[in-house]
């Protein structure tokens, strides 16, 4: 992804609160038809993330992932294929009635997580079910309402061999804030407060975003 510097990460805590903000990722790799892509929760595994380096933090890390092993995209991953994990935050249009400066063009506010690496296949039941609850804790804490799984681990059991579990060791990462920082401070504040004022909660949290940065 290329990212220009005026649209970069202040700080690598950003990169991973995007992550565990909109943890629904899109896992893109190669088959042998061309390119596979497929709609998954991804997380961190948390005992990694003092390791992180680099701009975003996660570069050193691990990340885990399951999908269903029926999905031919399961069938075409190999030990230490790369892999890019796509996350999308908080995004929206920009109007350029909203700059009131006259001549304008309209753009879109958005962030984006380029995650890449290289894939380690998890096997045996046990391994692929701790992927599992290790997924349902930390979306529970981070999303839920407290839920305890206990009841459900004979269930799990049941359709654990239908689930293909994986590691990703990030390799690198880019983060993109594009949040109108090519602006003046006034214009930025009128476009935050243009997404503040809007039903939609994906863009009062862009708005939040742009007043963080400021």
């Amino acid at each position: 992804m290329f990212v220009p510097k005026l649209y970069r990460t202040p700080d690598p805590s950003w990169a991973l609160a995007l992550m565990r903000g909109h943890p629904l990722a899109m896992l893109v790799g190669n088959g042998a038809d061309g390119p596979l892509v497929t709609h998954l929760p991804v997380i961190p595994d948390e005992t990694t993330l003092a390791a992180g380096t680099g701009e975003t933090g996660l570069v050193g890390t691990t990340l885990l992932g399951h999908l269903n092993r029926a999905n031919p995209h399961w069938k075409a991953l190999a030990a230490e294929d790369p892999v890019t994990l796509v996350f999308h935050g908080p995004h929206g249009y920009v109007s350029p009635t909203v700059y009131q400066t006259s001549p304008a063009a309209p753009t879109w506010n958005f962030t984006a997580l380029h995650v890449h690496g290289t894939v380690e296949l998890i096997t045996g039941l046990d391994a692929t079910l701790w992927v599992v609850r290790e997924t349902v804790r930390i979306l529970e804490r981070d999303f839920g309402t407290g839920w305890d799984p206990t009841t459900s681990l004979s269930y799990f059991e049941q359709i654990g061999p239908g689930v293909g579990a994986f590691r990703i060791r990030v390799t690198a990462a880019e983060a993109m804030f594009k949040l109108s920082q090519e602006k003046a401070p006034e214009v930025r504040s009128r476009v935050a407060r243009s997404f503040n004022a809007d039903p939609s909660g994906l863009r009062r949290e862009l708005a939040e975003t742009m007043i963080r940065w400021s």
